[in-house]
This record gives structure tokens, C-alpha cells and sequence, in this order.
């Protein structure tokens, strides 16, 4: 498939639009950032891609993988409910 390349970049910064939970609050914003950023959903949807023949899915789901990889990477961890920088790996 010819993908333009913006879509990638639209996809692998599309995870992050779960701060948006922050507007309503630290403990809203921690459980909408963590559900978006811990690899059970995107690890869960892939292998139902890979079941279903969904190339498409897979694609998406390995570049919101890639995402969360590139978020521990760089120390953003998940979050605890008392401030959007606290962490499970340090204090950002």
C-alpha cells in the first residue's frame, strides 16, 4: 500500500491525544494517558489483525507499539493520578 507519509506521523503521534483526560482532572487524565499507553491494547488488537487478515490493523497497531516504545525510551512512563509528571520511571 502507498501510504502518504503525514499519515505515519498523524499515527504515531495519536496516542498522545489521551492528555486531552487531563482537562477533566489528574485522576481522569492518568487513567486515559496509562489505558493509551500500556501495550496490552495494541498487542490485543494486532494479534486480532494477524487472526483476521487485517494488514491495515496490524500497521497501526505496530506503529502505536512503536510509540509507547519510543515514549519509555525517552522516560516517559505511566502515570500516576497526583501529577502529570509523576511516573513509574521518574519525575519528567
Amino acid at each position: 500500500e502507498d501510504n502518504a507519509w503525514w499519515l505515519y506521523l498523524v499515527l504515531a503521534l495519536a496516542p498522545d491525544l489521551a492528555m486531552i483526560g487531563y482537562a477533566a482532572g489528574t485522576r481522569v487524565g492518568a487513567l486515559t494517558y496509562n489505558t493509551v499507553h500500556t501495550y496490552a491494547l495494541p498487542v490485543a488488537l494486532a494479534a486480532a489483525g494477524v487472526l483476521a487478515g487485517a494488514q491495515g490493523l496490524v500497521a497501526v497497531c505496530l506503529i502505536w507499539i512503536a510509540h509507547i516504545g519510543a515514549d519509555r525510551a525517552l522516560g516517559y512512563g505511566l502515570k500516576y493520578p497526583t501529577d502529570f509528571k509523576d511516573t513509574h520511571l521518574q519525575r519528567v
